[in-house]
Order: structure tokens, then sequence, then C-alpha cells
């Protein structure tokens, strides 16, 4: 965790705290041990205090490779939440790269130089080239430190025969991404977190360099380490702390499949990392710098969407959501998800005009959108999966009860916004009067509009239909 100061547009840290979890140790059938989960949420009760001054919007909490993969993700995040009192977002792999190169260009001169950086965590290793403060390539591998410690060194043992079947299963991870990496190309390595750093302090408490991690050093570290039998027996080593000491031969393994897979020969390491690249995405989405614009925008345009309509659909939005958030409890930070929704809600029209909807909620579900977390990725899909024809109510089943009410009404107001998508609006006059109750909404007209405008009428009819039959009744009335 990092508490951070934002002075004259810098980040300056205040306190970092850290704790031995290890989410991922001991994970069996994709599934969070019982003793991990505990271990996660007596850290994260540590650290609550240090939330109690701060304003939600200046707090956020990600999780990474273990709950992505953990069927019983949920569960735990369940019970963080409520421990922590805010949202838990799990972002992807490629997502989690693009936050650690945002942490690890901050920490580098901002010159024209290429850079690769490789930061390996527990269950997974990120890779990533860019230049300045934009990543090129980003890709997320499923190899770490931790999971291939309990893959291969059981029960603490360390041999070479043990250490090879880790070099090589981590060599044939880095093959998956090697072609287009090293066509792309890179000036400077640059490793981050905490093993590439580990490893460089071993190297400099040895006396064999004054800073970074050369390809000769890393394989004299890897013979020094094969000198031991166990990892206990790796307490006599200075220079090596006991929070790293049963994942330092792993992380070694994978470093040295890395440098040989890629032919690098030096690396420098960062203090920048994932909790300095979230500081600084808070930072800019202050500065209304939000990269999810950016991610909606080229959608949009590779999907070639009506850019009329989506204008169209979101002004109408924007005017129900301020109709009604105070008397549907819907907070401001609802509001985007519902403008993004209203500009991707006919990107499916680039497979096919048949069900488009389903065929939207599929590309927003499976792209790869920078600034997203799983979480809101799936909701912005199921928001445009609902927003015209039946109402999928067994698609909102997996979430918690406030959660479905909160995303029933935000689909609601998005379904009502596409109906109104063909009707021009005249400067200065609302089209309607809203009204809400808790499963109630109230259309006012002008005495004569909905004869004038008999597509609409028409839509609105059956729009009843629909909502009648998840409970919620819409009601047409002259003002």
């Amino acid at each position: 965790m990092i508490v951070a100061r934002v002075t004259q547009n810098e980040m300056r840290p205040v306190e970092r705290f850290g704790g031995r979890v290890q989410l991922g140790a001991g994970m069996k059938s994709n599934r969070l041990a019982p003793e991990a989960m505990e271990r996660g949420l007596a850290c994260l009760a540590r650290f609550r205090q240090a939330l109690d001054t701060l304003q939600p919007e200046q707090v956020r909490i990600v999780g990474t490779n273990a709950l992505r993969a953990a069927k019983n993700a949920p569960l735990f995040i369940r019970q963080a939440e409520a421990l922590m009192g805010y949202p838990v977002e799990v972002i992807s792999g490629r997502e989690e790269a693009r936050l650690v190169y945002l942490g690890v260009a901050h920490t580098l001169a901002d010159d024209d130089n290429s850079r690769l950086v490789v930061d390996i965590g527990g269950g997974s290793t990120e890779f990533i080239i860019g230049q300045r403060f934009e990543a090129k390539l980003r890709e997320s591998l499923h190899m770490g430190c931790v999971t291939y410690r309990d893959r291969y060194f059981r029960q603490g043992k360390i041999s070479p025969k043990r250490f090879e079947k880790a070099y090589r299963a981590a060599y044939q991870e880095v093959l998956k991404i090697r072609k287009a990496y090293k066509n792309h190309g890179w000036d400077n390595g640059v490793g981050s977190s905490g093993t590439m750093t580990s490893i460089e302090k071993l190297i400099i408490d040895k006396g064999w360099a004054g800073e970074g991690i050369s390809a000769a050093n890393l394989g004299r570290l890897k013979k020094l380490l094969l000198q031991y039998k166990d990892i206990n027996s790796l307490s006599e080593l200075s220079g090596l702390s006991e929070r790293r000491r049963g994942v330092i031969v792993s992380g070694v393994a994978i470093t040295c499949a890395i440098f040989d897979a890629l032919n690098i020969q030096q690396i420098h390491t960062s203090s920048g990392a994932l909790r300095e690249g979230v500081i600084y995405e808070i930072m800019g989405r202050f500065e209304h710098e939000d990269v999810r614009e950016r991610s909606v925008m080229a959608m949009m345009l590779r999907s070639e969407a009506d850019q009329q309509n989506a204008d169209q659909v979101e002004s109408m939005a924007t005017l129900l959501f301020d109709a009604v958030a105070d008397d549907w409890q819907l907070d401001e930070s609802d509001r985007p998800l519902l403008c993004w929704a209203a500009r991707l809600h006919e990107v499916g029209l680039s497979i096919a005009h048949s069900q488009f909807h389903k065929h939207g909620q599929y590309l927003i579900e499976h792209s790869d959108l920078a600034g997203f977390s799983k979480q809101m990725q799936r909701e912005l899909a199921l928001l445009v999966r609902s927003h015209r024809q039946k109402f999928p109510a067994g698609e909102f089943v997996s979430y918690e009860a406030e959660q479905r009410i909160r995303l029933k009404r935000l689909c609601i107001l998005l379904r009502l916004a596409a109906l109104f998508k063909y009707v021009t609006p005249v400067e200065g006059k609302p089209m309607f009067a809203t009204k809400v109750k808790e499963s109630e909404v109230t259309l006012a007209f002008d005495a004569d509009w909905l004869e004038r405008h008999p597509l609409t009428s028409a839509a609105l009819a059956s729009e009843q239909r629909y909502l009648k039959k998840i409970g919620f009744q819409l009601k047409l009335s002259s003002r």
C-alpha cells in the first residue's frame, strides 16, 4: 500500500505499508487457500486506518493475478470490500502491465529511448515496451515467483534439477512474446518490483556491481543459490530479506529465462511499479486525462459507430440521470459508466444488426480496454447488452442486491435514452418531465407529443411490457 501527496503536480510518497500475504500461495484447483485469505484480510485490516481521512475518489484498491485466477475470488472481494469500505477492482494482466509502466516511466528520464519494463510478481510477470509515458506493447504471462516456488521448489528444497524445470517452464512462457518484442525492439531494459530489486541487492552486497543486473552476474547468483539445499539455509545470505527468502530462487529462475529468451545483457531497476502507477492514474483522472475516455473513443472508431446516434443517446441519458439520481441513489461515479455505455451501445453493429446488443456485450467484455477494471468492463458490457429488447434479468443474478438494483436502474436509463435517438430535440425545451419512485418511472409529455411521434410512442409501449416483466413500471402521462 502506498499513501502519497500531490505537490506542484508531482507525486510524493508519504507512507509505504507492506505485509507478507502471497495471496496465491497454496492455491489448489484455482481456489484461494483459507489461510491465504486470512492473511490477506488481516493485512487489509491493518491498512484500513490509513484511509480514514481520505475521500472515496482519492482511494483505489486493485487486485491482480491471484484474484484474476481464483474461482472463489468473489468471496474474498466481498469480505475485503466490507472491511475496507471501498470497492476492490480486479484488473486484467494487460491493464496491470499498463499501470506498472506508468509507475516506472515517472522514475525515468523523459527522453526518446524505448524501454522494456519487466515486472515479476507472485503469480504473473508483465512485459511492457514503451516510450516516455506511453506503453506500446503490453503482455502478462502466467509465471510468478510464488506460483513457481509452489510448483518447482516444494517443501523449500533447492536443486539444479528443480531450478532447470522452473527455468524451462519460464523460457517456454517467454517464447510466446519473443518474436513480437524482438521485432519491435527496445533501447534499455528496466526491472521493477521485489524480485528484480532483491536480485540487484544481492549482486551489490557481493560486490559484483554497483548497480543493475547483468547477464554475467545473474549467472553468478544462480551458481551461488544452487550451493544451498533448501530455502531456510538462505538465511546465511546477507542482503536478502526474510520476506524475499522463500521466493528468490524461483524469481532468479524466471529472470534467467527472461534474459536468455530475450537476449538481455543488462537491466537497471526502478523504484516505481504498480502502486505508483495507480497513484499517477488517479492524478490523471483529477486532471481530466482519463485513459478510459481514450479507450471508449478507440472502440467507437474501430467499430465505426455512428457518432451522431451516440451523442444523442448520451445527451438523453445524461438528462435522465440528472433528473433521477437523487431519488434513485445514483452516485456521481455512476455517470461516466452510463455515458460510456451510451457511446458504445451500437458497437455490435460492426458484426451484424441482428442481436447487435449481444454482439456489443461480447466485444466490450473481451476487448483490451485500458483503464478499466474487469468488474467495470463487465458492467459496461452488461449495460450495452441490456439496452434493447427483452431485459436479461438472469445476467444480474451474480451481483449483490445493492449492486443489482443500481445496475438495473442504469440500464433502464440507457434503454429509455436509446428510444429517443430518432427524435430531434428542441433546444431549450425538454421532451418530457421525469419522476421516479423505487420501481416506477413516469415520463410526462406535452399533450400531443406522443401522437406526433408514433414510432417513439410504439417503442415506449413495448418498453412498458419489457419493464413490467422485471417489476418496473413505466408510466406515460401529459404535463
